[in-house]
């Protein structure tokens, strides 16, 4: 293998590569990253046997082909600081040089017939989407996917598509997110499937842009694999029943009070500032035209901010974490929200139009 690469298009799909390759494993080749030279372009690939990620580089000069696993962690290292605009690549036997201006590095490489199979993208797309809609989607919803759970299927992300309409769901138990967005095609035949949080993440870091580029994505078997350009995402899916999400939003609804977005986020990041771990929720009271955030705690102090806002309803005082809340308002994007309240000690639910829900259980103002 001989080639010429870009630095900077190494560094990106290295840096994707690293969102996936794992350093606490016993096999030395899941530690690496799959490094190909064939035809015009180079592919790069990583995997840590749950979710899988493939990088093609079209920057590169390749003077002769070739194939080796290196060390991925450490290769990533050396291209960062490496200033070159261009950095050469050359394999003699297991042995691979890096060279920049100045610069010479010499990295042992793994066997890549031990290096396991990732799948690829294959035949026609069950999704086609913006990235942008897709990226928003993801944003509005694996904030609320329970981190450490025994219910192992809360631990993705429920996505359902049906006609030109794909839907996630998330939820940890204690709140729901839910948020809906239209594909470019209809869904052929529709699907059901549980996407782990740790693969919505690396098709943040992969879906970037001004949005409109496509992602294609396909549901086979217990895989959901995602093609974005150059990149190709493949993940086991979560196994088990997701909850009926729908019995946990409220139905009969008490109150509704709009809010901008920005105030009311900036208001609850304010009362927020004295709280503590033994007093982690705030306060608010609703009475007619008006809002009071509170919160305290026994060793620093109290907080009181006011809002004006439109409620007729009759005068409620509800608590909420207010982490909670904020997850949700700084990824809502929308000008305005609506809260609809069902009573102090039942969910609130915060809305952004019809593409977003999220339910958010009261915590005790004891």
């Amino acid at each position: 293998m001989k080639l010429n690469c870009s630095r900077a298009a190494l560094e990106n799909a290295l840096g994707i590569i690293t969102g996936v390759v794992t350093t606490r494993t016993p096999r030395e080749t899941l530690k690496c990253a799959e490094f190909v030279a064939k035809g015009e372009e180079v592919t790069l690939a990583g995997t840590d046997l749950e979710v899988s990620v493939r990088c093609a580089i079209s920057q590169v000069e390749v003077e002769q082909e070739g194939r080796v696993l290196l060390p991925a962690g450490k290769l990533s290292q050396i291209v960062h600081e490496l200033t070159d605009e261009a950095v050469g690549f050359e394999q003699t036997d297991e042995t691979v040089h890096i060279r920049g201006q100045g610069s010479h590095f010499q990295i042992y490489g793994q066997d890549p017939a031990e290096f396991p199979p990732i799948p690829g993208f294959e035949g026609e797309a069950e999704v086609l989407i913006a990235s942008g809609v897709l990226r928003r989607l993801i944003e509005r919803t694996v904030f609320a996917a329970a981190r450490e759970n025994t219910r192992y299927a809360i631990s993705g992300v429920l996505w359902e598509g049906s006609g030109k309409k794909l839907q996630l769901v998330a939820t940890d138990g204690r709140r729901l997110a839910k948020a809906v967005g239209s594909a470019k095609q209809a869904i052929k035949g529709g699907f059901s499937a549980i996407v782990p949080a740790k693969t919505m993440s690396l098709l943040l870091r992969v879906i970037q842009g001004d949005g409109s580029e496509q992602v294609a994505l396909k549901v086979a078997g217990n895989q959901v694999v995602a093609q974005a350009g150059p990149v190709t995402v493949a993940s086991v899916l979560v196994e088990g029943h997701f909850p009926k999400y729908d019995d946990v939003i409220p139905r009969d609804i008490e109150a509704t009070v709009t809010f901008n977005t920005a105030e009311l986020h900036g208001a609850i990041r304010r009362a927020a500032l004295l709280t503590s771990d033994e007093s982690k929720g705030i306060r608010a009271d609703f009475s007619q035209g008006g809002l009071v955030l509170s919160s305290r705690t026994a060793k620093e102090g109290e907080a009181t901010i006011d809002m004006k806002v439109a409620y007729d309803g009759s005068p409620m005082a509800i608590g909420f974490n207010p982490g909670f809340l904020t997850d949700a308002l700084r990824v809502v994007e929308a000008e305005q929200v609506d809260l609809n309240l069902s009573g102090a000690d039942k969910p609130g639910v915060l809305t952004a139009g019809k593409e977003f829900v999220y339910v958010v259980m009261p915590v005790s103002l004891s």
